[in-house]
């Protein structure tokens, strides 16, 4: 075959399919970057879902704040970091802003406290001291309230009681603050179980509200009668059985403090219920002594100085307390001769124990049967006296005791104040005694006695004088005559000697003939010349041991050696 022939055999290529092209087809070189894409959106959404909320905070000072490194702690957990600080538009303020985490969004509410917590030394001890490495940071005190809030206003000073804190909070009742301060202590047993968390004064100004906080487990030491008084200071007392000081610590004494117990006799009462209100009483003999009960006025006439007498000066009945002083004032007497003073006081016959009680268990009222009761000892001689009660100091007090033989009076139960008869007391007699004899010992006439005394005296020695004068020279006659003479002047030189010794009688009679007050005046100066000796004596000895007015002289070693 030829070529041409070949040729057209050979059939026609085929026509060729058109197909579309997929734009959208990827290589394999970016599945990498798409998955880290991915892990990216991952990774922000849920940083934004786990972003807490932001809240600013007012403080008055920046002190210890720095933004990016203070942190927010709640129970010393991290919750939060400062992100922000700065001033307010007047200057005065300065707001922190805080970026909580998610995880306690929940503490931001209305009643949630912040403070700073930064190195500080007061009352209630020193704390904070961990910040001097870590730096200051902000406290929460997370609240328990719904509302949410994002604006806060910092504390000053880091709260004393935190909300959760196991324990019980408790009103004293006060006159006056005195040196107690949010932070003292509250001891019990002398152990510290609470401390003082605020102070507030009443509406009317008469009183202050103490508030204080006992510890867990310590709060149920507090019963319905408990007794609570203030701590502050030394407690100094002088009795029969010596000095004695009291006081809770160290603390207490520089800083203030409170102290509670219980009577003996209330033990068994119940705890008391939180926020149950306590009077606070001046010392700790005021807190535990026997409740008093319902006092009795009562009204006493004195026609002598008081001075030394007080306001709040002790009413003994046979040395038993049974009142106090509460006001003394000058009354008015038609006789311009006297100035009489009305002391009047206030007695708790409750304080006379069982009789007490039997005698306010009387009659309808109680007052009825205490008046009753008074009668009864005013008529066995029952007076009231003013007596010293330190010698030291001067102080007086009001002694009820029994007068023997003490005129009748007249006591008027219903009277509104009843009054109770008055007596000078033995001291005043012993007074007024004294002052009379140094009346009469200041007019006597020393002098002209001295001047007798002394011209009798030199009567006596011319007499004497004389005597020995005749008596040398019959001696010397003597010699010269002759026995018998000699006998004989010596009988008449005897009855020299006899006139003699006649003359010296004479002269002891004329000095015991003088009056007996110039004999009582000659004892009293030699009385008062061994009490001049003794207070010198004394005296002496107080400046080298002046301990002794408090503890008494102390025994003689060598008498008290064994033998």
């Amino acid at each position: 075959m030829s070529d041409a022939d070949t040729q057209a055999v050979v059939p026609p290529p085929p026509e060729p399919v058109l197909a579309k092209q997929n734009r959208l087809h990827l290589s394999l070189i970016w599945i990498v970057p798409l998955v880290a894409l991915v892990i990216g959106v991952v990774l922000v959404v849920r940083s934004l879902l786990q972003v807490g909320p932001e809240i600013r905070i007012e403080f008055r000072s920046a002190e210890g704040l720095e933004a990016g490194r203070t942190e927010v702690r709640f129970k010393e957990v991290v919750v939060g970091q400062v992100r922000r600080v700065t001033l307010s538009s007047d200057l005065n303020k300065v707001f922190v802003t805080v970026r909580l985490e998610k995880s306690v969004q929940r503490i931001a509410v209305a009643d949630t406290r912040f403070w700073v917590v930064r190195p500080r030394i007061g009352t209630g001890g020193i704390s904070g001291l961990a910040t001097l490495v870590s730096g200051s940071y902000i406290g929460v005190d997370a609240g328990t309230s719904e509302e949410p809030r994002d604006e806060f206003t910092g504390l000053d000073l880091p709260p004393l009681v935190l909300r959760g804190e196991p324990g019980r909070s408790f009103t004293l009742r006060a006159d006056n603050i005195g040196s107690l301060d949010v932070g003292s202590p509250v001891y019990h047993r002398r152990i510290r179980v609470g401390r003082v968390v605020g102070y507030t004064l009443q509406p009317d100004g008469k009183a202050v509200q103490v508030q204080v906080f006992i510890e867990a487990p310590h709060e149920k030491l507090v019963t319905a009668q408990s007794r609570f008084w203030n701590a502050s200071g030394v407690d100094v007392s002088l009795s029969a059985s010596g000095l004695t000081v009291n006081t809770q610590s160290v603390a207490s004494v520089l800083a203030g403090g409170l102290a509670f117990a219980t009577p003996d006799a209330m033990a068994t009462a119940p705890a008391a219920a939180s926020g149950q209100q306590f009077q606070l009483f001046a010392n700790q003999r005021a807190a535990l002594a026997p409740e008093d009960g319902e006092a009795l006025s009562v009204r006493m006439i004195f026609t002598r100085s008081l001075r030394g007498l007080e306001v709040g000066a002790p009413v003994d009945l046979l040395g038993v307390a049974l009142g106090t002083v509460r006001r003394i004032e000058f009354q008015h007497d038609d006789d311009a001769t006297k100035l009489p003073i009305e002391v009047m006081a206030d007695i708790y016959p409750q304080r006379l124990g069982r009789l007490g009680q039997r005698l306010s268990a009387q009659g309808s009222a109680g007052a009825l049967g205490n008046r009753g009761f008074l009668k009864q000892l005013i008529e066995r001689g029952l007076r009231a006296e003013v007596r010293t009660g330190n010698l030291l100091t001067g102080q007086l007090y009001v002694a009820l005791d029994f007068v023997a033989k003490a005129a009748p009076v007249k006591f008027d139960m219903n009277a509104a104040v009843p009054t109770l008869p008055t007596a000078a007391g033995a001291l005043i007699d012993a007074q007024a005694q004294l002052t009379d004899i140094l009346a009469r010992f200041s007019k006597v006439r020393f002098d002209e006695i001295g001047t007798d005394l002394q011209a009798s005296l030199r009567s006596v020695k011319q007499i004497g004088e004389s005597l020995q004068t005749v008596m040398g020279s019959a001696d010397g006659t003597i010699k010269t005559l002759g026995p018998e003479l000699q006998r004989t002047l010596a009988d008449v030189q005897k009855t020299l000697v006899s006139a003699q010794q006649t003359l010296r009688s004479a002269e002891s009679n004329i000095v015991d003939s003088q009056a007996p007050l110039q004999r009582s005046a000659g004892q009293t100066l030699a009385e008062v010349q061994r009490a001049a000796q003794a207070l010198r004596v004394l005296a002496d000895y107080l400046q080298q041991h002046p301990e002794s007015l408090l503890r008494g002289k102390p025994a003689d070693p060598a008498l008290e050696a064994p033998r």
